[in-house]
C-alpha cells in the first residue's frame, strides 16, 4: 500500500511541476529572449494554465477519488496541450498548412498605433529550433511523454504497484 501512495504523490507531483515548468520557460524565451508567442503559441498555453490549477486543486484533495480524478483531468490537459503542440510543429515544419492569419498580443494604449507598428508573429516560422526541434515540438514531447506517465502512475495505484 505504501507503494501505491507514492506511485500517486509521483503523478500529483508531474501533473503541477511539469505544466509549471514549462509555462516558466515559454515566459523565459517570451520576456527573457525576445520570442514572442503566435497565436498556436497561445493556444498550448492555455491547457497548461488548467493543468496547473487542476493539479494544485487536486493536492488539496491527494489520495481521494476527487483528487485523483482531478489529477487525471490535469493529465489530459497536458495531453491536449501536447497534441496542439504538434499540430502547431508540423505547421512550423510545412508538413500541413496552419493558420492563414497572423496576430499580435500588445496593444498598448494606442491600440491603433500598436496595431500598425506591431511586428507579425508567423505561427509558420518556428523563432527558435534546438537539434531541429522547435518550442511547439519540445511541448509536444514533454507533455504527451509527462501525460502517459500521469496516466501509468494512477493506474499503477490502482494495482497497488510503484
Amino acid at each position: 500500500m505504501q507503494q501505491a501512495v507514492l506511485s500517486s504523490s509521483k503523478a500529483y507531483m508531474v501533473a503541477l511541476a511539469v505544466p509549471c515548468a514549462l509555462i516558466a520557460a515559454v515566459y523565459v524565451a517570451q520576456f527573457g529572449f525576445g520570442l514572442p508567442p503566435c497565436e498556436m503559441c497561445w493556444w498550448q498555453r492555455y491547457p497548461h494554465f488548467a493543468a496547473i490549477a487542476l493539479a494544485g486543486a487536486a493536492s488539496t484533495a491527494r489520495g481521494t477519488r476527487l483528487g485523483d480524478a482531478l489529477v487525471r483531468l490535469a493529465g489530459l490537459a497536458m495531453l491536449i496541450s501536447g497534441l496542439i503542440g504538434a499540430f502547431h510543429a508540423g505547421v512550423e515544419y510545412g508538413w500541413w498548412e496552419g493558420l492563414t492569419a497572423c496576430s499580435s498580443s500588445n496593444l498598448g494604449n494606442d491600440p491603433l498605433a500598436a496595431i500598425m507598428n506591431a511586428p507579425l508573429i508567423r505561427c509558420d516560422v518556428a523563432p527558435w529550433t534546438l537539434l531541429g526541434v522547435s518550442l511547439a515540438g519540445f511541448n509536444f514531447l514533454i507533455s504527451v511523454a509527462s501525460a502517459a506517465l500521469v496516466f501509468a502512475l494512477l493506474g499503477r495505484r490502482k494495482q497497488g504497484v510503484v
